[in-house]
């Protein structure tokens, strides 16, 4: 089988590459932006999967028996390419998000509203925001003539380089408990339940989905049953911290998230991290089968200490750091901040007063 996957080298990528692989009549195409070595039955190929050009001349001349896409785009941008990416495919996986469901009492099932439909915030309507685009991508979808695809919404993914914290990414919480500096984590998106999925679970819940008729034309949503407060996970990062560092991080606990959400993606607050995550499984169990997901806490043990005995750091939000500064009188050695425009962002937002 010849399978393509679009911007596959993330936290369920990598792990789907590597469980496609694993057959050597399978022959596996990967996007990438940067330079990766070919290794037995998988093939990289390096450009920007947004890009038109670069996208025909993956699909030029041929035809794959599984896409799978997992790019971030706005509507428009899907809406000029799906076409071309449902006739070279026998089965197309669209990577939606979660993120898509409106607050939901117990647990989420398929058919749960979503955003885009039961969302009345005309601000938040007027924009293409990740969970509302998500949503309207899915309805282009499910209103073309085309049935050759299927919708996959993961929620919150972990793996050892991608271990989160509410709204926060491990440059955002786990950097500055490293260096001492407190965590801040607002009582509203504590009080929340969530569901982490370890990224492999992903890619091996997805497996039997392919070319599996009863997923033809239908969505699934891939997380587990099981659920955690923000607050009782903070608590674990905090204790396997203190374990291999011998120093327990410090942790500020404020009020709500309203000050957060000026120097953050406030639509992400508001319309996922304050809602209760909790899933049902049932439908893509009646499709694929049972799938036993690790364990949240065992997966996030893993993934702590591999991350701590390697760490590696993405971009930091200079913004995001100075306002957590302000909360707690603390400053960050300008030493630590790359580049000038960084450090003058930083010294602006921690040090000149808001109006």
């Amino acid at each position: 089988m010849i399978f393509l996957l679009l911007g596959g080298t993330g936290a369920m990528g990598t792990p789907l590459v590597d469980l496609l692989s694993t057959d050597p009549q399978n022959t596996v195409y990967v996007t990438t932006r940067k330079k990766r070595e070919n290794k037995n039955n998988v093939i990289y190929c390096q450009g920007n999967a947004r890009s038109d050009d670069f996208l025909l001349r993956i699909l030029e001349g041929k035809s794959y028996d599984a896409i799978f896409d997992f790019m971030v785009y706005n509507t428009e941008e899907l809406r000029k390419r799906l076409p071309k990416l449902l006739e070279k495919t026998k089965q197309y996986f669209f990577f939606s998000s979660s993120r898509c469901y409106a607050e939901t009492e117990g647990k989420i099932v398929e058919n749960s509203p979503r955003l885009v439909d039961a969302c009345t915030d005309v601000d938040y309507l007027s924009t293409d925001e990740y969970g509302l685009a998500k949503g309207r991508e899915e309805n282009l979808l499910t209103l073309c003539e085309k049935r050759n695809w299927t919708i996959i919404r993961p929620y919150i993914t972990y793996n050892d380089y991608r271990i989160q914290l509410g709204v926060y990414e491990k440059e955002n919480w786990l950097k500055r408990a490293l260096a001492g500096r407190t965590i801040i984590l607002p009582k509203d998106i504590a009080e929340r339940k969530t569901s982490m999925t370890y990224g492999p679970d992903v890619a091996g819940a997805l497996i039997k989905l392919i070319g599996n008729e009863k997923a033809y034309g239908e969505a699934f949503h891939i997380a587990t049953r099981e659920t955690h407060t923000w607050g009782e996970i903070l608590a674990f990062y905090c204790d396997k911290i203190e374990e291999k560092t011998g120093k327990r991080p410090k942790v500020k606990i404020i009020n709500d998230s309203r000050g957060l959400q000026t120097v953050w993606n406030k639509w992400q607050i508001i319309y996922d991290r304050l809602y209760d995550r909790e899933f049902d499984t049932t439908k893509i169990e009646s499709v694929r089968g049972p799938y036993e997901y690790k364990p949240t806490f065992e997966g996030l043990d893993e993934c702590i200490k591999q991350f701590l005995s390697k760490p590696m750091w993405g971009e930091m939000n200079w913004r995001y750091e100075a306002w957590c500064d302000r909360q707690t009188g603390e400053i960050t050695p300008l030493g630590e901040i790359v580049g000038w425009k960084n450090k003058l962002r930083y010294i602006k937002w921690r040090f000149i007063p808001c109006r």
